[in-house]
């Protein structure tokens, strides 16, 4: 059965762009062009995934992605987030811990194939049901309400830093995190540490996380990104 794909997006000429594609790519395809249409539609038909606009009238784009990411039963709908705005990537990677990935216009249409084909097979294969305050990836849970991190049961210790990196890599795994965003991120966009600090607090999540530790990649001239 084709995945049924929700465009939220106010631009006309960009939804007839999707449109286009995602449907020859075999998906099914619905676009409404404020936020607030959007959160009624999906209260009518979830979809498997939405594609959204940050930059949106009435609702923005980052209020949809709270409010269906808040509430249980849209929760694990997979949200991509459409951005023009370098410093909106980085309020969605380091607030909000919501949207499954991002795409920054200008985009070419296989991009967006290729990432909503890897996020909808990543939902595939996550566990159904799990506590919308935990993560569990094979032997390492992490609980986010109690900043808490298990592996095979045993409590690691890690620092708020170290912690709030790892939950950042845990939500999006694969994905690659540039050093800035992921100081952005941790620290806000007013810290000015040179990036050699965010290479020590990785080496030493690293260290503490024993065999998980190795899942964290370095993705040379780039960043870090957990492998999946």
């Amino acid at each position: 059965m084709a995945s049924k794909i929700l465009i939220v997006e106010d631009e006309p000429d960009i939804v007839e762009l999707l449109v286009y594609n995602l449907d020859q790519a075999g998906f099914k395809t619905e676009a409404v062009f404020n936020g607030a249409d959007a959160l009624d539609r999906v209260k009518v038909q979830a979809p498997d995934l939405v594609l959204l606009d940050l930059l949106l009238p009435e609702v923005d784009g980052l209020e949809v992605c709270r409010t269906l990411k808040r509430d249980p039963e849209t929760a694990s709908i997979p949200i991509i987030m459409l951005t023009a705005k370098g410093e909106a990537i980085d309020r969605i990677v380091g607030l909000e811990l919501a949207a499954d990935d991002y795409i920054t216009k200008p985009f070419s249409p296989r991009e967006v194939m290729l990432r909503i084909r890897a996020v909808l097979r990543h939902t595939l294969n996550a566990p159904r049901n799990k506590p919308l305050n935990q993560i569990q990836i094979d032997e390492l849970k992490i609980d986010l309400d109690r900043h808490q991190v298990f592996s095979n049961g045993s409590v690691i210790d890690l620092t708020a830093t170290e912690f709030k990196i790892l939950s950042l890599f845990a939500h999006s795994p694969g994905r690659v995190f540039t050093r800035s965003i992921l100081m952005d991120a941790v620290w806000g966009q007013e810290y000015y540490g040179i990036e050699r600090t965010m290479d020590t607090h990785v080496s030493r999540l690293r260290r503490k996380l024993g065999q998980f530790g190795e899942r964290i990649e370095t993705v040379h001239g780039v960043g870090y990104r957990l492998k999946e």
